[in-house]
């Protein structure tokens, strides 16, 4: 669970279907250009505009990647209700060597009532989960103390937290060292969260710069923190620009104009963006 994990855009043909040789192309060009991780059928994945048959093939493809480059591959299953997620889980299950489990979303349960969903999940299935926190999409903001308890539990190999920046919560569980990575999955907020303890983190960014964000966990590994906070600073105007509208859109026209995959197409209710969207991040990909 530890290092930089690729957050995978699903690739589509000009007519519409998974393009399973760009997203086998991408997620090779990740591994080898030093991520530790893929992550599939996550929210840049549009995992939830899939059909079951095109999930299939998306987790097909990044499992052979995967297995291939003997690296862990993360996939995203989980919706709002524990009997749907435990469903998603178990289907999924036999791909991946975690499961990405959102909090629940939309309904704002309790605190107790998330811990026992994920301790509910984990029991279900055979592989460990990530618990993906990221209460500004969820409506659900969890305590640190919640948070730590998500952690301990047995099934829970590690968390996605993604605070929108770095809370009082954050700091509070990253101080108590609770002794499980914590992936922030805040692009821009990678370095920060690094230096706080964090052991990694989940970057969709990473698609498109993988050698980047591996030479800055590298430098902050090494303890090199004039190297790693320059990396940080090359990066965060890339990553900016590239959640500079509704992700993954700017992700995937720049990736279509970097070669790495064929079509920069997204599904309704996702629009194409802007040109001078896709021009800023370029020119800050270009930069790096």
């Amino acid at each position: 669970m530890h290092g930089i994990h690729a957050s995978l855009v699903t690739p589509f043909t000009r007519s519409g279907d998974v393009d399973a040789k760009s997203l086998e192309r991408l997620a090779v060009h990740c591994l080898e250009n030093g991520v530790d991780g893929l992550v599939a059928l996550g929210t840049t994945g549009e995992a939830a505009l899939l059909t079951p048959g095109e999930q299939r093939t998306v987790l097909e493809v990044c499992r052979a990647v995967a297995a291939a480059a003997g690296a862990p591959l993360i996939v995203g299953a989980g919706t709002m209700g524990t009997r749907d997620s435990i469903g998603e889980a178990r289907e999924r299950a036999a791909f991946a060597d975690a499961l990405l489990v959102v909090v629940p979303y939309y309904l704002r349960p309790s605190d107790d009532a998330v811990v026992e969903h994920f301790a509910t999940v984990g029991a279900a299935v055979d592989v460990p989960l990530v618990p993906y926190n990221i209460p500004y999409r969820t409506g659900k903001h969890l305590s640190a103390e919640t948070l730590l308890t998500i952690l301990a539990l047995d099934c829970v190999a590690g968390m996605k937290h993604c605070a929108g920046g770095i809370d009082a919560d954050t700091l509070a569980m990253l101080a108590r060292n609770p002794g499980k990575a914590v992936l922030c999955g805040d692009d821009a907020y990678i370095y920060p969260m690094l230096r706080l303890g964090a052991a990694g983190g989940v970057a969709a960014c990473a698609c498109l710069a993988p050698s980047a964000y591996a030479a800055m966990l590298d430098a902050t590994r090494r303890g090199d923190a004039a190297d790693a906070l320059a990396a940080h600073g090359r990066l965060l105007p890339m990553a900016e620009a590239l959640f500079g509208e509704p992700a993954p859109a700017v992700l995937k026209a720049c990736l279509a104009e970097a070669g790495l995959i064929d079509d920069a197409a997204v599904r309704a209710p996702l629009r194409a963006p802007r040109p001078e969207s896709v021009a800023a991040a370029m020119r800050a990909f270009q930069a790096l």
